[in-house]
């Protein structure tokens, strides 16, 4: 049954379609991506310009060294820094937008004690760029008891609706942490009650990111091809999916550094055997995810960068007994897909809608997240 749309999503559709551009920076340290799409907060009509800007390997560091480090620290501060400028060059000459949804860098959280930590300021975008900019998505759904993440399902559930299908569709994110979204397009908005389930699965591109930097072996495991010539540990696999964390009823969400013991576990192994096997948790952790769905998908759409890394995307496929395409095979741009997220989202706050809700965080109700930092006023002499 459909629910009757609310006030606040008919208010938003008679503001009417604004082009907004999105931009976001994982925590697989990749680079900003940049992206512009129309909407109206509620559908998305069109998508804009894409852009990569990749981070260079001494503000890769910078970000690296930061990770775990709360405000105030001067880590901090030094990440802050490489992410404003990176973003403001990824930005520069960006026309006919109307805002800018601006995510930030994560460096540290927490959901057990209702922190999270994003740097970036978004008044210095404001101020360089000279345009509105929605930030600090994350901080008043945690205020209220959420997670804080993850907050892509809403943009999951408009992608739902933009590809017409008439039932649910799963959506996969596999980034430095992996996160699964049930959604419901038939549902007449992404906060109603059924509409969103979304939750991380565990981690899935970071560790072996983390295993092929430490030994000297490049930034990532390029289409899986180290760990299709290992061997799986599977005491280490059947350990790790013992955890007690995977039979937590969502919503949860994890840290990027969460079980970060797995790299203590593998020392000993080839890099091979080692690549083999954490590949091999990741997509695990995907197949114990599919219990707390509504139901088993029969095909899963698969996001970020992972969905490059065949050896990755095979295990995923044996772990779930599902169908596993990337979202291009829907007619979406999977490179895209988490900065249009924050495009969309930045609508939603600008037009008073929810941006979280308790099936995608565990938030006590639907609450719209962030805030606007407003580009310079121009002054007249």
């Amino acid at each position: 049954m459909k629910c009757r749309e609310g006030l606040a999503g008919m208010a938003a559709k008679e503001k009417g379609r604004v082009w907004v551009a999105g931009a976001m920076s994982g925590t697989s340290f990749d680079g900003v991506d940049v992206a512009v799409i129309e909407t109206d907060g509620i559908e998305v009509f069109d998508f804009g310009e894409v852009r990569e800007a990749s981070y260079s390997d001494e503000d890769r560091a910078v970000l690296r060294a930061a990770m775990g480090a709360w405000p105030g620290e001067a880590r901090a501060d030094a990440a802050a820094r490489v992410v404003e400028a990176a973003h403001i060059a990824a930005l520069a000459g960006l026309r006919d937008v109307d805002m800018l949804g601006f995510h930030g860098q994560t460096l540290a959280h927490d959901p057990a004690t209702g922190r999270t930590h994003q740097v970036g300021n978004g008044q210095a975008l404001a101020d360089a760029l000279g345009i509105d900019v929605i930030w600090d998505f994350r901080s008043a759904d945690m205020g209220l008891g959420g997670q804080g993440a993850p907050l892509a399902p809403f943009y999951h559930w408009a992608c739902a609706r933009w590809i017409g299908s008439d039932a649910p569709v799963v959506f996969l994110n596999l980034g430095g942490v992996a996160n699964i979204s049930w959604v419901d397009p038939r549902m007449e908005a992404p906060e109603a009650d059924g509409a969103c389930l979304a939750f991380d699965t565990g981690p899935a591109n970071a560790p072996v990111d983390d295993l092929m930097a430490l030994r000297g072996l490049g930034r990532f495991d390029k289409n899986g091809a180290l760990a299709a010539t290992g061997r799986i540990d599977m005491g280490i696999l059947e350990r790790m999916l013992a955890d007690p964390w995977f039979d937590l009823s969502p919503p949860k969400s994890l840290d990027r550094d969460a079980f970060s013991t797995l790299a203590e576990e593998v020392a000993g192994l080839s890099d091979a055997d080692a690549a083999a096997t954490l590949t091999a948790c990741s997509a695990g952790a995907v197949g114990r995810a599919l219990a707390h769905l509504p139901a088993k998908p029969d095909t899963i759409l698969v996001t970020g960068g992972g969905r490059r890394n065949e050896t990755l995307m095979a295990m995923v496929a044996d772990a779930t007994a599902a169908g596993v395409q990337p979202v291009e095979a829907a007619g979406l741009d999977g490179d895209a897909l988490e900065a249009q997220a924050f495009a969309y989202l930045a609508v939603r706050v600008d037009r008073g809608l929810p941006t979280s809700a308790p099936g995608t965080t565990g938030v006590a109700a639907p609450v719209g997240g962030g805030k606007r930092a407003r580009k310079p006023r121009l002054l007249l002499p």
